[in-house]
């Protein structure tokens, strides 16, 4: 596949778009329902830890803006689906998620600067160290997004049906993963590791309409 880089931003600016709105329909669905049964905690709040490496990952590499803005909604929003499981699934009160979820985002955006800043200068002076670390983040990332399934996977089989998940979230998480890889594809050298995250964007809703009954 050629250089394009104008194919790059352009792909990469959709996936970005989506991935912004993408938890949306699903914050939406819990606030009108009031309810987050069959949506695991585990699963946003995985999503929303994995935000770190990822960001750490395509900022260090000075990966298209768009990418680099994507782990960063991501993971706010995740953190967001995982208060509302807080307030409506474990009962905890408002002022308690947000003061728990305000104090969550500056420690975790204050911890991946500060990641960057350590981690940056070294990838760029080509050290073994700064390239190892890098590898390191991008390995860590993609355990914690297939991790996120695993207690999801727990909750479906728990009710034997997907509860609690739109399914439009699912649709337009998928689709951000499709086109975020394509824009991987324009670039000179594909990253095979911010593919492999991305691919797993991409086959985790089939795997879960598998167990909708």
């Amino acid at each position: 596949m050629p250089v394009n880089a104008l194919a790059e931003n352009i792909f990469g600016t959709i996936g970005a778009i989506l991935w912004t709105v993408q938890l949306i329909p699903q914050l939406i669905k819990s606030y009108r329902t009031k309810s987050t049964e069959g949506l695991s905690p585990w699963l946003v709040f995985l999503w929303g830890v994995a935000a770190i490496p990822v960001g750490v990952y395509v900022t260090v590499q000075d990966l298209n803006v768009p990418l680099i803005v994507q782990p960063q909604l991501f993971g706010i929003f995740s953190l967001l689906s995982w208060g509302q499981c807080m307030y409506y699934g474990a009962a905890r009160s408002r002022l308690w998620c947000a003061v728990v979820l305000g104090s969550t985002l500056v420690v975790w955006g204050a911890l991946e600067a500060a990641i960057v800043f350590a981690l940056r200068p070294s990838y760029r002076s080509g050290s073994p160290a700064g390239k190892s670390g890098l590898r390191f983040f991008g390995i860590l990332s993609s355990i914690l997004i297939s991790g996120g399934l695993l207690p999801q996977f727990y909750e479906i089989y728990k009710h034997g049906a997907v509860l609690g998940i739109s399914l439009t979230f699912m649709a337009v998480d998928c689709l951000g993963g499709v086109f975020s890889i394509l824009s991987l594809i324009f670039k000179r050298h594909v990253d095979v590791l911010a593919a492999v995250a991305y691919a797993l964007v991409v086959v985790r809703p089939p795997i879960a309409q598998i167990n909708i009954v």
